[in-house]
């Protein structure tokens, strides 16, 4: 069996009381790299002759706030101008697709939902989300063992993978153990 030699933000190893307040660690990691995230798309954006326009960079900015997936409707009222009309759906979906296609974002289709990548994979890396299904905190992974075992898999198969993401549902390691 081949180590995992992973590149993960780890969900385990967080104090908190709930994931609602400031005091889960994992939020406050996650906030914490927003910023080399934002400065990294922004980088990459001027790189690839590309704008991180005002609506991209709110929509960015809202979604590497949370550690949890965030709907497009919720994100629309989120970055609304207060007190004005909210933003047109389209807008907002043109927004993602951007985002997406750029990898500053990630969709989870289990979610119908995004989360804001902040450890910048490559277009061909293949991520694992853990989602924990009881407080809805999301954790990425990745590693060489398996890009390598996926790729043995459509390779068999004979399948070209456009997106190579793998959903994980279950309990993080504070839910588990706060079950017990």
């Amino acid at each position: 069996m081949t180590k995992l030699q992973s590149q993960s933000h780890a969900h385990g190893d967080h104090a908190h009381r709930s994931h609602d307040g400031e005091a889960c660690r994992h939020a406050q990691d996650h906030r914490a790299h927003a910023a080399e995230a934002l400065a990294r798309a922004e980088r990459i954006c001027k790189e690839r002759g590309l704008r991180l326009t005002p609506i991209r960079r709110q929509a960015l900015e809202a979604l590497q706030a949370d550690h949890r997936p965030v709907g497009a409707y919720d994100l629309a009222d989120r970055i609304s101008p207060a007190g004005g009309r909210r933003l047109a759906p389209i807008s907002i979906y043109r927004a993602l697709d951007f985002l997406v296609e750029q990898g500053f974002v990630h969709r989870l289709s289990s979610k119908n939902a995004y989360i804001a990548c902040l450890h910048g994979h490559g277009a061909d890396d293949v991520v694992a989300f853990l989602i924990c299904e009881a407080c809805g905190g999301v954790d990425e992974d990745s590693s060489p063992a398996m890009k390598k075992a996926v790729a043995a898999i459509t390779e068999i198969r004979q399948f070209s993978p456009s997106h190579q993401m793998v959903e994980i549902v279950g309990l993080c390691e504070h839910c588990r153990n706060a079950a017990s």
